[in-house]
């Protein structure tokens, strides 16, 4: 089992459609398995992007 470090959060939007009446929507946070040192861990693809950039 992937151990979740990652700290961010759902995103909350507005649904617009033609009558522009505003509805609540979640966007989920894109959560990948990746593992780092050996261990699988879920990661935002954004804080993968980072990582790779560091190492």
């Amino acid at each position: 089992m992937a151990k979740n470090i990652s700290n961010r959060k759902n995103n909350v939007a507005n649904n617009r459609p033609f009558s522009l009446k505003a509805t609540k929507k979640t966007q989920k946070v894109n959560l990948q398995t990746v593992k780092i040192d050996g261990k699988k861990v879920r990661l935002s693809t954004k804080e993968i992007k980072s990582a790779k950039k560091v190492a």
